[in-house]
């Protein structure tokens, strides 16, 4: 141990000399003793972070680590920003700033400057107004943009909005009655990298081990697992338009409740509390101590809440209370043809086929599926739970042909893994389908805006994650 100490310490010299000679900037002994407590290792595509301490600490840790791959992800963020709309990211950041800044609770404003403040100590310059807006992007593009776009860029192309195909399931329908949990992540080729694993110790409140992007402080894709004993995951409510301006940013209330809330009833409490209907989702959640599973739909006006300790539940962006999908939302529930319908009842099939028998080996099956069940034929498509619009040249509605977006990870856990603090996860697609960003655009040239923002996403394998794991 004593050696390993030695050679860390020796590693954050070097680089803090370096980190001088290119910025001028000489870490403090309080911030090389903070580095000393964090560590980031990659493996199979993934970037793993273990920070801990106090917010700002914690925050110092995130944004010294991972500067380069936050650089990255704002550079992104900004030209897809700006092409979707032809308006600068900064305009947004002010809008971001003075919407969202002051409504973030104290602990996650200081975990927020924290990650300012590492990035500066790394050589890269950002704002605590852009970090709040690129850690409420999905709300801000996604949710309080189509409200006002028409009088300011009536013509902007509406941002993909995340979908994602999950599944929670507890007691008879589970092969030892314990809890089991898959989600995938459906969103742009062409956004910031979804593959950190976030792995934090706070000074207060929980351990959290969840599926990240460098620089936020929630989730964003949302498959987490904590040291209280919950697991969650959601998938965001189709064609959901109300917001908010005055409430609470979701990505504030998701990281407050994971990090404090330790049942499912205080999780939910604390989602509900300020709701603005920014990144309106469907959640998944279980509790290991009680064996119970719920699903909270969480949207302005209306919230549908259902728990039980026998079943399942799923989630493929069609929203299950009626109020919710008449009053809030413009999806059709029926229209097969529609991804979230053809998953939805592709999720039916599969929990009644396999009832009694689900297991995590079945929960990847599940979240590799290519039944389409619009076509009733095997591939991969925009339909599948596992979904390819990028291979699909018959896609519905506003969906694009051959469109550069789909499923990119698939994560499952079980009561067993919970109790660890782990789960396993797949970067790249739940299937392993490789994605060839250079040979996709010289393929299908309408998308050649994305050239420098695609990347390529080889087949990985299912790979073990756990809170505290070492380089």
């Amino acid at each position: 141990m004593k050696k390993k100490v030695i050679i860390l310490l020796l590693a954050i010299l070097i680089c803090s000399d370096l980190v001088q000679s290119q910025t001028n900037y000489r870490l403090t002994n309080e911030q090389n003793a903070w580095l000393l407590k964090a560590n980031r290792h990659e493996k199979n595509g993934w970037i793993y972070l273990h920070i801990e301490g106090t917010a700002r600490e914690r925050g110092f840790q995130h944004g010294y680590l991972l500067a380069k791959e936050i650089k990255e992800a704002l550079r992104v963020m900004s030209e897809v920003w700006h092409y979707q709309t032809a308006l600068d990211w900064q305009w947004l950041v002010r809008k971001g700033g003075k919407m969202f800044t002051d409504k973030v609770d104290a602990e996650n404003i200081e975990e927020i400057d924290g990650i300012v403040e590492g990035m500066k100590a790394a050589g890269v310059s950002t704002t605590r107004d852009e970090i709040v807006t690129y850690n409420g992007s999905t709300e801000l593009m996604g949710y309080w943009w189509p409200t006002v776009k028409d009088t300011i860029s009536p013509n902007s192309r509406d941002p993909k909005k995340q979908s994602c195909s999950s599944f929670i399931a507890t007691g008879s329908m589970t092969a030892d009655g314990s809890i089991v949990l898959g989600h995938n992540t459906m969103s742009g080729f062409y956004y910031p990298l979804c593959n950190i694993i976030l792995d934090i110790l706070p000074d207060k409140g929980h351990r959290i081990l969840m599926q990240s992007v460098a620089g936020l402080i929630h989730s964003e894709t949302d498959f987490f697992v904590t040291s209280a004993g919950l697991v969650g995951s959601e998938t965001t409510i189709g064609g959901f338009f109300p917001f908010d301006e005055k409430g609470t940013p979701e990505f504030a209330r998701m990281r407050h409740a994971t990090q404090y809330a330790s049942t499912i009833g205080e999780w939910c409490e604390i989602m509900k509390t300020g709701n603005n209907g920014g990144y309106a989702n469907a959640w998944l959640i279980g509790d290991i101590n009680t064996n119970e599973i719920a699903r909270l739909e969480l949207g302005l006006k209306y919230v549908g809440f259902e728990k039980k300790k026998d079943g399942y539940f799923v989630g493929s962006n069609v929203a299950e209370d009626l109020r919710i999908l008449r009053f809030e939302t413009k999806t059709s529930e029926m229209d097969i043809k529609n991804s979230s319908v053809a998953r939805r009842v592709r999720w039916k099939h599969l929990m009644t086929e396999n009832a009694g028998k689900i297991n995590l080996d079945l929960a990847k099956e599940f979240e590799a599926d290519h039944y389409d069940t619009y076509l009733n034929t095997t591939t991969p498509d925009l339909r599948t739970l596992c979904a390819h619009p990028d291979l699909d040249s018959d896609v519905y509605s506003v969906d694009l042909p051959f469109s550069p977006w789909g499923t990119l990870d698939g994560k499952v856990i079980d009561s067993k893994m919970a109790k660890q603090m782990s789960f396993v996860a797949r970067w790249g697609s739940a299937c392993g389908i490789p994605f060839d960003a250079k040979a996709f655009l010289e393929k299908h040239q309408q998308f050649d805006w994305m050239n420098g923002l695609l990347q390529d996403r080889p087949s990985q394998p299912w790979t073990l994650f756990k809170a505290g794991e070492d380089k």
